[in-house]
């Protein structure tokens, strides 16, 4: 019994579970850009009502994420994962029962949203800063960030072809019976309510105490509001990206094989930013992430759109997609420890989804304004450069409260 209970919580069976449930949670949401023009067209409406579903459920996905996280660090994570998966797929099997915008926003939005604030690859993050061993830590939210990618390139073709064999109603259902399995899969994320290594001085500090501290802290507000450009790259790319290539002549087929590329590419690019936010710092590994995204996106819109460019902008952008996570939650973990840390990037993150619900939100109400996405694009260059410079004033040595601790 001992050596069973051993293995359920060894630091490999902790992150093959946690990685699969980042798989599952993150790949349905990454194929939006496929769904957004057939339910469009379904329903004759425009762009901008789809768009808008997927922007609230950024935004509410962000608004959850520390309330889900204070639970999660308080309890554990287990009740919270469970919750949010099902209230995922119930997100996801509404779906095709939503005739009107209203219901749309419910299911796609606010269910949905609310199901990735509990059941996403942040809590898996938190889940492994509190399990897994410090030498496992950095290299475990590496993992756990390639894994949502791995999740997009086996979803996003999956979904193009039974989108084109069964239509999108069935396989938003597909996807709903999917989700089920994040309940199984979370009773191996079961960890007591103390975190390991961070002393009984940390441990007693409070959830109030904990917010207190981390907004009397300069850097901690430079991550926050750095990560807004992430957010706001990820979903509009996600959103928009295949029906801007439809735009340009390219095929929803390469539109489909271009996000899976981003998937498949951001494995090697967040393994990458794990091993490398352990041996550099943190906050020059995040800027030049963002002055990397600036630049390809300034290739990517003054060459002529072909099959070609949107693939290999699909593997550029890919090796930086979700790269920023490990330096970011690295720089939580150094900042305060990791008791509270899953609530703690929890606020971070919720930039991240404010950012991301205007990159959806503006990609869709500025391509109905002016019949383009160029305006945007640009906002996502000017955005990248800011990002750039506000991460390299960042300090990355612990509170104070650490530092008399240890």
């Amino acid at each position: 019994m001992i050596v069973a209970a051993r293995a359920v919580r060894s630091p490999l069976v902790i992150i093959l579970c946690g990685c699969a449930i980042a798989a599952l949670t993150f790949g349905p949401r990454s194929a939006a850009g496929l769904l957004l023009t057939p339910i469009s067209e379904s329903h004759g409406w425009g762009r901008d009502v789809f768009a808008m579903s997927f922007a609230i459920q950024n935004l509410l996905w962000g608004v959850g994420q520390p309330f889900a996280g204070a639970v999660a660090d308080r309890f554990g994570a287990v009740r919270v994962l469970m919750l949010g998966g099902l209230l995922y797929a119930a997100g996801l099997a509404l779906m095709p029962f939503s005739s009107d915008p209203l219901g749309m926003h419910l299911s796609a939005g606010v269910l949905i949203g609310f199901g990735l604030s509990g059941a996403s690859f942040s809590l898996v993050i938190g889940a492994f800063g509190k399990l897994l061993p410090p030498e496992w830590r950095t290299l475990g939210f590496g993992f756990g960030t390639a894994a949502g990618s791995f999740g997009q390139f086996i979803f996003t073709p999956f979904a193009s072809a039974l989108v084109t064999a069964y239509g999108w109603q069935a396989t938003v259902l597909i996807f709903a019976a999917l989700m089920l399995l994040v309940v199984p899969l979370s009773l191996a994320l079961a960890a007591p309510k103390a975190a390991p290594g961070d002393g009984p001085r940390v441990l007693d500090q409070t959830i109030r105490e904990a917010i207190a501290e981390a907004a009397r802290t300069p850097s901690y507000w430079l991550l926050v509001v750095g990560f807004f450009t992430c957010g706001f790259h990820l979903a509009f790319i996600t959103a928009h990206l295949p029906p801007y290539l439809i735009d340009h002549g390219v095929s929803p087929t390469i539109g489909g094989w271009t996000l899976a590329l981003i998937g498949l590419f951001n494995i090697a690019g967040s393994l990458s930013s794990g091993v490398l936010a352990g041996r550099m710092p943190k906050r020059v590994l995040l800027a030049a992430i963002y002055f990397a995204r600036g630049v390809l996106i300034v290739g990517f819109i003054t060459l002529p759109v072909t099959p070609a460019t949107s693939l290999a902008f699909g593997a550029g952008i890919g090796l930086l997609w979700l790269s920023t996570i490990p330096p970011t939650s690295g720089i939580v973990a150094t900042l305060f420890g990791t008791r509270y840390l899953t609530m703690l990037y929890g606020f971070v993150f919720f930039s991240h989804q404010v950012g991301s619900f205007f990159g959806v939100w503006l990609g869709g109400l500025l391509y109905e304004r002016t019949g383009s996405y160029d305006v945007v694009w640009w906002i996502a260059i000017a955005l990248s450069v800011m990002s750039g410079l506000i991460n390299l004033p960042i300090r990355e040595v612990p509170v104070a409260r650490l530092a008399a601790a240890t």
